[in-house]
């Protein structure tokens, strides 16, 4: 789940998995798209309607969200004053101009336009150091969740914002947490508020562990 992208357009993730950000509103740096083809094939000719037809009332339905242009993760990062300056300074391309950065589309909010989730990793173990939703206002990006405890990492799971925090005790190494904890957060009243968590321990193995005899 965690992946390289370049400072270009940043392909949406599909998977669906953070203290209240800053409220400012900034330019969003939205890379243009090209004009999206739009066709159809007609109504078809099934002859005269049936004189027994009756037509049927159409019940209002809510209009979906719509994805916004690719975003460039890493500028929208860069210019937000809500995001630290220890994550900034360790934003930097791991490989060429491949950036640690992982991109979501979803509505959280329940805007017109999907929200963007970026979360911001390192590059040699790809650990979490920084998660973001930015929601669009008048056409501008907002932050309204900013999560940078590391090792944190936000996803969209069916219109909720969940947040992964390994927890880690004393002596784990990086690569082997002890757990986690798993947050989840809903839009409501203009903000997030968590809804519950979970807290998950890893398998550990505990005791005294048989030896192996070799083959005499």
């Amino acid at each position: 789940m965690r992946g390289l992208t370049g400072e270009g357009p940043t392909r949406p993730r599909t998977t669906a998995r953070a203290a209240i950000a800053a409220t400012a509103v900034f330019a969003a740096v939205v890379l243009s798209a090209g004009g999206c083809g739009t066709g159809g094939t007609g109504a078809r000719d099934e002859g005269p309607a049936r004189a027994d037809s009756t037509a049927g009332v159409a019940a209002p339905v809510a209009s979906p969200s719509r994805t916004p242009d690719r975003v460039n993760a890493v500028r929208l990062v860069m210019a937000d004053p809500a995001v630290s300056t220890q994550v900034k300074r360790e934003l930097e391309p791991c490989v060429a101009d491949e950036y640690p950065v992982d991109v979501s589309y979803g509505n959280l909010t329940g805007g017109a336009v999907d929200d963007v989730v970026v979360n911001v990793l390192t590059c040699g173990d790809a650990v979490g150091v920084g998660s973001y939703v930015y929601r669009d206002q008048g056409g501008a990006y907002v932050n309204v969740f900013t999560a940078e405890e590391p090792p944190v990492y936000a996803e969209i799971d069916r219109g909720d914002l969940v947040v992964t925090k390994q927890v880690y005790d004393r002596g784990d190494p990086v690569s082997n947490p002890s757990g986690e904890n798993v947050i989840t957060y809903r839009w409501a009243a203009g903000r997030f508020g968590e809804e519950y968590r979970t807290h998950n321990d890893y398998g550990q193995v505990a005791g005294p562990q048989p030896s192996v005899v070799p083959d005499s």
